[in-house]
């Protein structure tokens, strides 16, 4: 699928008549700028959009033909893009209402679907460098010292020096591809190769229960593969709240998909057209395909770093300061390519505050508290604190909820499946988390994220009122059951 988008782009795109700089026949040009950007992606894109609004003279190099970077070609653009499409295609939320089955869904269809998102939004960047002022330079970048950079084409011809004072990496990252795991484009999948496959799969193994694999595992146990997730956890997603966690294993569950925890493979094999892993208890499984999803690794190869004294983890990501300052002072690095939280909302403040500081702005520190969105089906979305870390920590807490069967609108529109979970201070009634899975999570979230940033308590919410029927009214109810809960301990 990724392949089939790719070699359908134009570099015209017609109605914002942007011009794509070209240098090839061997006149090297020689670039000034007072930033440059290395990686289009959202870190990149948002650290030179703000030099710019500062005045200064802003050049993003991208190595691929045009914009966007991994997010939007073959990471959270059209992975959600994909989601959205099953869910349409195959009626998924209204077949309990309705009692629809399942029709017959093709690659075909999702391609289109995603190569048209993919193009709405690739004009979109676009129309923001155009309208920024901000130079696109197309070619692979090289540290030649820590102020100058070349760039050169595929076949490594030098097309441009560009000397900067200052330089942001944003190169992401990329799916982790062992060695002994062989990779092809059929069967022994990452992420990456699963957008090019060419029919939808009747099986399905999935290696790794984090994000990307929860997220992947889900969008095709809805479209009916028999997926199977394995993970050495015990169960999916270690790092939510265990009671969201759990209830997302049983909706899952309901759909089909089987979770196999404490298994590590030993062997990954293709034996003809069927993917084949063997575990260290011995077990064999196999399948029409595998997502190999054990991690990312940094973007960092080809940049000649070591040109720049630029140090780098043990684990390969580009070391940085809280002002995303590496060790040459001078050079930030921001996005996947430093490591978590890996998200395209981080990334994008990440890339923002680093230009504000490098030319003395006024800015910020980091957020502490945000939410992370995961999108499987259904969807979670938390922000601050689990009951497991207050557990931990001996906090003194209490815990409202509020489930989807308790509300008109999830039955208005056929979804009994959801909960909202507020974790507050039991005697100071201060909002520490907020949990939520179902429709709408990652949308609803905001509220509880605004509320906590404030420091609200949780009768904040119960002295509100909300449209009704909707899904924030689950705000109001899970206030209400916690409250409900202190006054009985109190009296």
């Amino acid at each position: 699928m990724l392949k089939v988008l790719y070699d359908s782009y134009s570099v015209n795109i017609g109605i914002i008549n942007f011009e794509i700089l070209q240098s090839r026949e061997n006149n090297m040009e020689e670039i000034n700028a007072d930033i440059v950007v290395i990686g289009s992606g959202p870190a990149g894109q948002k650290a030179a959009i703000q030099a710019s609004k500062l005045g200064k003279k802003a050049v993003v190099i991208e190595k691929f033909f045009e914009p966007g970077g991994n997010c939007l070609y073959n990471g959270t653009i059209p992975s959600k893009s994909l989601r959205e499409a099953i869910l349409d295609f195959t009626r998924f939320n209204e077949r309990n209402f309705y009692g629809f089955k399942m029709g017959e869904v093709t690659i075909t269809d999702l391609q289109k679907r995603l190569r048209q998102v993919i193009e709405e939004e690739r004009n979109m960047v676009y129309r923001q460098f155009k309208k920024n002022n901000i130079r696109l330079v197309e070619g692979e970048a090289r540290f030649e010292d820590p102020h100058k950079l070349i760039v050169v084409d595929h076949d490594y011809r030098l097309l441009h020096q560009i000397n900067a004072d200052v330089i942001v990496i944003a190169t992401g990252s990329k799916p982790r591809n062992p060695h002994n795991i062989p990779f092809d484009n059929a069967v022994i999948l990452d992420s990456t190769r699963l957008l090019g496959i060419e029919k939808i799969p009747k099986s399905m193994l999935v290696l790794g229960g984090g994000v990307i694999g929860a997220e992947y595992a889900s969008f095709f146990a809805a479209l009916g593969t028999e997926v199977t997730i394995i993970d050495k956890k015990d169960h999916i997603l270690p790092m939510l709240d265990s009671e969201i966690g759990i209830h997302l294993q049983t909706s899952l569950t309901d759909i089909g998909l089987r979770f196999l925890g404490r298994k590590e493979p030993t062997n990954i094999t293709r034996v003809g057209d069927r993917a084949s892993v063997t575990f260290k208890d011995g077990t064999i499984l196999e399948a029409d395909c595998l997502l190999y999803a054990l991690g990312r690794t940094a973007n960092v190869d080809g940049l000649s770093i070591e040109n720049a004294g630029i140090e780098i983890t043990e684990k390969g990501y580009v070391a940085v300061n809280v002002l995303y300052q590496t060790n040459v002072r001078h050079i930030y690095a921001v996005g996947d390519v430093i490591g978590g939280p890996s998200l395209a909302s981080t990334s994008m403040e990440q890339g923002r505050l680093a230009t504000l500081h490098a030319f003395g702005a006024q800015t910020h520190e980091f957020p502490s508290f945000y939410p992370i969105g995961i999108y499987t089906i259904p969807e979670i979305s938390s922000c601050g604190c689990t009951e497991d870390e207050l557990k931990e920590l001996g906090f003194h807490y209490e815990v409202g909820r509020a489930y989807h069967y308790e509300l008109a609108r999830a039955h208005i529109v056929g979804s009994n499946i959801g909960l909202f979970k507020l974790v507050f201070h039991s005697e100071t009634l201060e909002l520490l988390g907020v949990h939520v899975i179902g429709r709408g999570a990652t949308e609803v979230i905001h509220i509880g994220q605004v509320a906590a940033s404030f420091h609200a308590k949780i009768d904040y919410f119960i002295d509100q009122v909300f449209n009704y029927p909707t899904y924030a009214e689950g705000y109001r109810v899970a206030a209400l059951n916690g409250y409900n809960k202190i006054k009985h301990k109190k009296y």
